[in-house]
C-alpha cells in the first residue's frame, strides 16, 4: 500500500510556482533630483567670500565723499583767493612785496659801526617794497639799501653807508658832479640828475656816515623821504 502511494505522488504533477511579482518601479524623480531612494550627499556649498577690508566701492566713495569734496573746494578756492589778493593787484599787476622796515632797521644798528637813520612819519601811500644789508665790521663797509613805492607810483630809495663818500655817492647816484643844492628840513643836500635814466638823487654827508635819496621820484618826493630820516639811538 505504501509503495502505491509512493507511485502516485512520484507520477503527480507538480503545481507550478507563481511567477515572482516584478519589482516597484521606482518613482521618477524630480528634475535636477538624483533618482534612488538615498539622498546623495552632493557636493558642499562653496563658502562665502569674505568682505574686503580694503577701501570702499567706488560708488561709496561718491555717495559719502561729496560732501568732503565740496568743503576741500571751497577750501582751496578762499586759499587761491588770499593768495591772488596779497600778490596780484586789481588791475592784474603783480603786487610788490612788504618790507618789515622796523626788524630791518634794528638789524642795522646791529652791525653798523655808525649812526644809522631810518624813516619815519612818510607821506600816506608809500610803501617799503625792498631791503638789503651789505657788509660788516670787520668785512669791508656797511650799507643799507631801503627801496620804496611813491604814492604817485615812482621809485625812490635810501642808500646809507660808512664807505668812502668820494667813491660811494657817484655810484649811487650815477653822476659825478652834483647839478646845485636843495635845503631840507634845514640842512643841505647836494642834487643829482641823470637824465638819460631819469634819476634823480640828493646826498649828504655826515661824520661817518653818507646819506643818499635817490630814483625816479622828483626832488619834491625825494625831499619828504630825505625829512623823514631819523637817526637812531646806538646799540
Amino acid at each position: 500500500m505504501r509503495s502505491r502511494l509512493r507511485a502516485l505522488t512520484a507520477v503527480r504533477p507538480s503545481r507550478p510556482s507563481r511567477p515572482p511579482k516584478p519589482p516597484k518601479p521606482a518613482e521618477p524623480s524630480q528634475p535636477g533630483e538624483p533618482s534612488g531612494s538615498a539622498e546623495p550627499s552632493g557636493p558642499a556649498e562653496p563658502a562665502k567670500p569674505a568682505e574686503p577690508s580694503g577701501p570702499p566701492e567706488p560708488a561709496e566713495r561718491l555717495r559719502g565723499g561729496g560732501r568732503h569734496y565740496f568743503t576741500a573746494s571751497v577750501a582751496s578756492g578762499g586759499l587761491v583767493a588770499l593768495i591772488w589778493l596779497l600778490v596780484v593787484r586789481p588791475d592784474g599787476q603783480q603786487a610788490p612785496p612788504r618790507v618789515d622796515i622796523t626788524r630791518q632797521a634794528a638789524h642795522l644798528r646791529a652791525v653798523a659801526p655808525y649812526q644809522t637813520y631810518v624813516p619815519r612819519g612818510l607821506p600816506a601811500g608809500w610803501l617799503a617794497i625792498s631791503s638789503r644789508i651789505t657788509g660788516t665790521p670787520g668785512d669791508g663797509p656797511v650799507a643799507w639799501h631801503l627801496g620804496f613805492r611813491t604814492a604817485r607810483g615812482e621809485y625812490a630809495a635810501v642808500e646809507e653807508s660808512d664807505e668812502d663818500p668820494g667813491g660811494f655817492v657817484p655810484r649811487m647816484a650815477n653822476r659825478d658832479r652834483p647839478v646845485g643844492a636843495q635845503q631840507v628840513a634845514g640842512a643841505t643836500w647836494e642834487r643829482y640828475y641823470r637824465p638819460d635814466k631819469k634819476q634823480y638823487s640828493l646826498a649828504r654827508r655826515l661824520p661817518g656816515v653818507t646819506l643818499v635819496v635817490t630814483g625816479t621820484a622828483s626832488y619834491d618826493e625825494l625831499a619828504a623821504l630825505a625829512a623823514a630820516l631819523r637817526p637812531q639811538p646806538r646799540p
